[in-house]
């Protein structure tokens, strides 16, 4: 078994790249996840599917083939050719795969490191793969350990202590053009983690926010519950000529803004795409200055240079976990064996138990003791024995003594057979 992760993200693709080859809906991820498993080399797989990535990670038994299939699957989805995809596809297998999973579970791997957002992105992969049976225990373990992990990044270090993410980064490039927004009007549309962390961020800044969405009662919710107001969708041409700062980050898979509906203002627009694929297509002009997700990586730039050391030492606690992983996941290989030998054991005393009860060295009424010292004795001797496989083989040693014991008890098992088939 093998653990594989194909990642497409900001630091190796464009923004249109990352468009065509994005999940925006359930109706896609369960395309997408059923297409995966229907490799034959491919057991179980996760899609991640955010504004800056685009990765599946999978348990297969045949890497080479494994990939193959998803360079296919994604080229067909995305029209990109297959020898472009591999050119930018960072490709990790086994302990290559684990360690980059920690590290975008530790939030290692994002555009802004230390944003709060992409452990609930993962979370929420898995869980949708695990509940519609896309994948099970193999893939469950891996995500299991990377949020242990994470946890260990966050409380070792101060990586996290002041949350961020793309959302807040926005609004900070929004601050820094206006200066001062207070009473400023300000449209956000969409209801997710990224519009509901921007409208707050907005509120905090002075801003009069009005929360927009397809469902108009969850607007009306968030807007409850922030204290801002809703606007319906149907009022969206008139409300974008009307705003002096819009944001959107929808789920939608076509552009919601576009020239048809846009009109020229008299004031300046800044408006802020955070969704992929993106919302917003129009002309240049009109003096509206559109963010796009990575026109933000000069203020991420610095919230890297602020958090090196925490990074540092996060690194430092991933590559630990990633051999403790590796070596918890050796003794799932190994326990079987240990309780083959056990359960072989045990036959054996049983039935020399019963020989010497036969035959009459013992009395019959000490039988009960007689299986238990019988039982014991071996449990005593095999202790000591179990105990050193579990805690000190590695790699092909462990490997090599599985095997021989896997022969062992086999070989064992076929003479009892053969015994009891002559009696």
């Amino acid at each position: 078994m093998h653990y594989l992760n194909i990642s497409f993200t900001h630091k190796n693709s464009t923004l249109e790249i990352r468009e065509k080859l994005s999940y925006p809906n359930d109706e896609d991820m369960h395309g997408c996840l059923a297409r995966l498993n229907s490799a034959a080399s491919i057991n179980e797989s996760i899609l991640i599917s955010t504004c800056n990535r685009m990765e599946v990670f999978c348990s297969c038994s045949d890497v080479a083939d494994a990939t193959n299939h998803i360079f296919t699957m994604l080229h067909k989805r995305s029209g990109i050719s297959i020898e472009e995809l591999e050119g930018r596809a960072d490709i990790y297998d086994d302990s290559s795969a684990i360690h980059h999973l920690f590290s975008v579970a530790s939030s290692l791997d994002s555009m802004v490191v230390g944003e709060t957002q992409i452990a609930g992105q993962l979370k929420d992969a898995f869980r949708f793969s695990l509940d519609h049976g896309y994948c099970g225990k193999k893939i469950a373990r891996a995500i299991k350990a990377a949020f242990k992990c994470a946890a260990k990044v966050r409380n070792a270090t101060d990586i996290s202590a002041k949350p961020v993410s793309i959302a807040s980064v926005a609004v900070a490039q929004l601050k820094s053009v206006l200066q001062d927004m207070s009473g400023k009007k300000a449209l956000v549309i969409g209801v997710g983690e990224m519009s509901q962390i921007t409208a707050k961020h907005l509120i905090s800044g002075g801003a009069e926010v009005y929360i927009m969405n397809r469902t108009k009662h969850k607007a009306d919710a968030l807007a409850c519950e922030l204290g801002a107001k809703s606007l319906p969708l149907e009022s969206l041409a008139r409300a974008i000529n009307e705003f002096e700062i819009l944001f959107t980050a929808t789920s939608s898979y076509e552009p919601i803004i576009t020239d048809a509906i846009i009109e020229p203002c008299d004031f300046d627009r800044y408006w802020f795409d955070l969704a992929l694929p993106r919302d917003i297509k129009y002309a240049t002009g009109e003096r509206i200055n559109l963010y796009v997700i990575d026109d933000l990586k000069s203020i991420v730039s610095q919230n890297m240079g602020e958090r090196e050391e925490s990074a540092k030492a996060a690194h430092a606690i991933i590559g630990r976990a990633v051999v403790e992983f590796f070596e918890w996941l050796n003794t799932l290989d190994i326990e079987p064996v240990i309780k083959e030998i056990y359960k072989k054991a045990y036959q054996d005393a049983d039935a020399e138990a019963k020989r010497v009860l036969e035959k009459g060295f013992i009395p019959k009424e000490y039988e009960e003791q007689v299986h238990k010292m019988a039982q014991q004795v071996l449990k005593r001797f095999l202790h000591d024995m179990t105990a050193r496989m579990r805690s000190e083989l590695r790699g092909s040693d462990l490997d090599r003594v599985t095997g021989a014991m896997q022969f062992l008890v086999q070989q064992k098992n076929e003479t009892y057979l053969n015994k009891e088939t002559k009696k």
